[in-house]
């Protein structure tokens, strides 16, 4: 792939080094390292600075399942694993310390810095065609919305950058509140949302306005704003999205641009692949798919005996296998791997696309938001429509006796979400949002005997402040001393 550089303002963000590409969009190559004084001068050059934002998101996404699934019940690692500190992270032994945190915290202000040089330079370009400025705004300000949802969530309140910092300023921004970066993330996407085109003007691959109103209301249900969040999650069908009839058809190359499909980011094998679809592949690979694989992680038994006969997404999150025992008098192994990024693939190079927001999402969001609101019989239908089409037919449709109580329904609401966002970096953001984390991590049935029909059980110690994670050591440390402060009991 080739590349385009910019030159980093800020000593809490990280260097920049690469820009986005995917299938529709043009490569970039560079002359030299870029700066700002002599970027930003053209729509060519705003239009490869906002493919950069993207390119931040893409290089980080295919790892994110070490922070958001890895120290959930439903991955635990293998003696494969490389990533230093997954061990602690799967074992919920989590300390500021672990650098899986700074690497996570550095690449998400990456893509706000490389946000914010899109807007701070939005007005440098006089040779805009018709609404391409207002575009690039919106993009960039999704992205940074987006980004910022992601920090949020997991750190609570981070500091709040907008602008491009010094050093000494980047050194001596604190953290803002909680609230005051949900309020940016509104902002945002009410923006983008105004000023971004429609998907079908916009190329594959990168955000238009329904994008926005998805994800605004996704963060409307988190902030148990039901009101709002139904304003903007109807919006959402209106732009053309809908379910796909067949589940397993959305972990397909030929059907990568589905319209279930809301936001993906783009990938291309063997140019900008990914690691994702090698890491879950057993180590001596596969027929057909790849000659080796990372083998980094399994998918545990707690996950795979949820998923009752008939559901059409077992098959396709989760490969059936049975390692041949050694020596031959041994008990047969369970050895199951994740299924869902299986495609054909050189090693580390994945082309599949990496789903962040799909229309199923937003129905099981509108699902929360309808019972939010005490409407427990069209919170059903829209809970139902995902179990439909898990199933084929409605004969293991939920009733209303199924979600009589508030906890009865965050029962199903989790189970459901659990099922079909399998692997997609869902699970952690749920469980502390509804507020499930001490009761459902407290063990996590992890491998299974086959022989003697039993789980191996492993257990977890869960603490009340893993509601957010700590914030990284090695930051704090670059900060003004007493700027950045750590999260409660870390």
């Amino acid at each position: 792939m080739k590349r385009n550089r910019y030159i980093k303002i800020g000593a809490v963000l990280l260097t920049l080094s690469t820009a986005a590409c995917n299938k529709e969009l043009t490569e970039i190559t560079p002359n030299s390292v870029l700066t700002t004084t002599d970027y930003y001068k053209t729509a060519k050059d705003i239009d490869l600075a906002v493919l950069g934002i993207y390119n931040s998101y893409q290089t980080r996404k295919p790892t994110d399942y070490i922070l958001l699934e890895l120290p959930t019940d439903n991955l635990y690692r293998t003696t494969y694993t490389l990533s230093a500190g997954a061990d602690d992270v799967d074992n919920l032994a989590i300390t500021s310390a672990n650098q899986l945190f700074g690497t996570f915290w550095e690449a998400t202000y990456s893509g706000i810095f490389r946000a914010n040089s899109v807007l701070a330079n939005i007005e440098n370009p006089k040779d805009y065609k018709a609404q391409q400025k207002d575009q690039f705004i919106g993009e960039a300000k999704f992205m940074r919305a987006l980004f910022y949802f992601d920090m949020v969530r997991l750190f609570g309140g981070v500091p709040k950058v907008t602008t491009l910092l010094t050093i000494d300023e980047a050194k001596s921004t604190p953290r803002a509140g909680k609230e005051e970066i949900y309020d940016l993330i509104v902002s945002d996407l009410k923006d983008a949302l105004s000023t971004l085109p429609t998907k079908a003007n916009m190329a594959k691959g990168r955000v238009s306005n329904g994008v926005a109103a998805a994800l605004l209301g996704k963060v409307y249900v988190y902030l148990k704003d039901w009101a709002n969040a139904k304003i903007y999650l109807d919006m959402v069908a209106g732009y053309g999205y809908t379910l796909q009839t067949d589940f397993a058809s959305l972990w397909k190359l030929e059907n990568e641009d589905n319209a279930e499909l809301i936001f993906s980011i783009k990938y291309i094998e063997g140019t900008n692949g990914h690691t994702l679809s090698s890491a879950f592949l057993p180590f001596g690979g596969k027929t057909g798919i790849a000659s080796s694989g990372l083998e980094s992680v399994f998918p545990s038994w707690d996950l795979h005996k949820l998923y009752e006969a008939g559901d059409t997404r077992k098959a396709a999150s989760i490969t059936e296998f049975y390692k041949t025992p050694t020596p031959a008098n041994s008990p047969t192994v369970w050895f199951p791997h994740v299924s869902k990024y299986e495609v054909k693939h050189l090693l580390n190079s994945s082309g599949i696309d990496l789903p962040v927001l799909r229309y199923a999402d937003v129905i099981l969001l509108m699902a929360e938001v309808q019972y939010g609101l005490n409407r427990p019989d069209l919170a059903l239908i829209e809970l139902n429509k995902v179990r439909t089409r898990a199933f084929g037919n409605i004969s293991k449709n939920y009733t209303l006796a199924d979600i009589a109580t508030a906890d009865a329904f965050t029962d199903k609401i989790l189970l459901e979400r659990r099922l079909e966002f399998a692997f997609e970096n869902e699970r952690w953001f749920d469980l502390v949002r509804t507020g499930r984390l001490l009761t459902e991590l407290t063990f996590e049935e992890r491998g299974y005997n086959p022989t003697t029909q039993t789980a191996l059980k492993f257990t977890l110690q869960p603490k009340v402040h893993y509601v957010f994670f700590p914030i990284p050591q090695r930051q704090i440390e670059v900060y003004n001393p007493g700027v950045l402060t750590q999260n409660q009991d870390y």
